[in-house]
């Protein structure tokens, strides 16, 4: 199934203003920018040059130093100081805490305070129970005078209270409910009417006339403003600041290649004039020479060297020899030749010495047994 193809957006024309801005301003954009993309290029191969030869070193060799002096001026004399002084006095104080305080502390609550809160719990079960008792008599007292109470007074209320009760609700109905509603149909409600619609059409007009105030005096030049004189230079001034930045970017990709061509020459012109030749004076010169040092003079010397040292621990070591004969001369002649030392037999002894389990242990070889 073929894919469904996209339609491409046609690409909007460009103006007159457009097409006389843009060639200027890349042209100066790109005279003001490649000076400046070859300095940034330059600084870039600096700055990667010195932090693979000297900042990167320099950085590994302060961190282990810095992790070296930190381990030697805190990290062991914090193991030190937690390992010898705080474990030892941590479980010294825990110790006393132990002794002083824990083993006194259980002793007090097994031996004293659980006794006395059993007693206390079996008195306050004993006191709550007589207080539940007299609270249940008093209660029951309370509910029989309360009874007779409101028996009394629902015989007075409806003795006397009742007929009181309709007159005066006769006398306010028809004294203050009924001249209340009169005043309020008649008189508030047309009143409070007529205040509403006067305040609302004062209000109504003052407000049409502040609208076309603020219109004729305001809105209108701002429209006319925005319209035929903002809007305008706004457009003219996008359309420039948008050329100015794609010439800015043009012009940095421009200079980007530029420089790159120029550090190429460059690299080849160093490579031509120093680093071909330097190689070149190294394998057909130096080496050959080197060589020829060598096997000529080094290696003869090397050899000489060693034969010299040979001979010369040779020499030292007869030398050696030489001083420990005389000693030995010397001690002879003065305290006499020492004394030999008797060797010892061997250790294998002959048959009639060869012990046996029964003469070890004193017993002899009992008969063989005869079946």
């Amino acid at each position: 199934m073929d894919l469904e193809k996209r339609p491409v957006a046609p690409e909007r024309p460009e103006g007159c203003l457009v097409v006389a801005i843009r060639l200027p301003v890349r042209i100066v954009a790109l005279v003001l920018v490649l000076p400046v993309r070859m300095a940034w290029d330059a600084l870039v191969v600096a700055g990667r040059f010195l932090l693979d030869t000297l900042l990167r070193p320099v950085g590994r060799g302060l961190l282990w130093l810095g992790l070296w002096l930190g381990r030697v001026l805190f990290v062991w004399p914090l193991v030190g100081l937690w390992r010898y002084v705080v474990v030892p006095v941590g479980t010294a104080l825990g110790w006393l805490v132990k002794v002083l305080v824990v083993v006194p502390a259980v002793w007090l609550y097994r031996a004293v305070l659980t006794p006395l809160g059993h007693g206390l719990a079996w008195l306050g079960r004993t006191g709550w129970a007589g207080l539940a008792w007299l609270g249940r008599g008093f209660w029951a007292g309370l509910v029989w005078l309360a009874r007779g109470f409101g028996a009394g007074l629902a015989w007075v209320y409806a003795r006397l209270m009742t007929p009181c009760g309709h007159a005066v609700l006769w006398l306010l109905r028809y004294l203050v409910v009924v001249p209340a509603a009169w005043l309020y149909a008649w008189i508030l409600a047309p009143v409070g009417r007529a205040a509403v619609w006067s305040v609302a059409a004062l209000v109504t007009g003052v407000g049409l006339a502040l609208y076309w105030v603020c219109r004729v005096l305001v809105v209108w030049p701002a429209v006319g403003l925005w319209r035929w004189v903002l809007a305008p230079v706004g457009r003219v001034l996008g359309v420039v600041v948008h050329e100015v930045g794609q010439a800015l970017g043009h012009a940095w990709r421009i200079a980007g290649r530029i420089s790159l061509a120029v550090g190429r020459f460059l690299a080849t012109l160093f490579r031509w004039i120093v680093v071909d030749p330097a190689r070149w004076v190294y394998r057909t010169v130096l080496t050959p020479v080197g060589h020829v040092v060598r096997d000529a003079v080094l290696r003869p010397a090397a050899e000489a060297a060693r034969a010299v040292g040979r001979g010369t621990r040779q020499a030292l070591a007869t030398a050696r020899e030489t001083v420990r004969q005389a000693r030995a001369d010397v001690r002879r002649a003065l305290f006499g030749a020492p004394r030999e030392r008797e060797t010892v037999a061997g250790r294998e002894l002959v048959d009639a010495q060869t012990r046996t389990l029964e003469k070890r242990t004193g017993r002899e070889a009992s008969p063989p047994m005869r079946g």
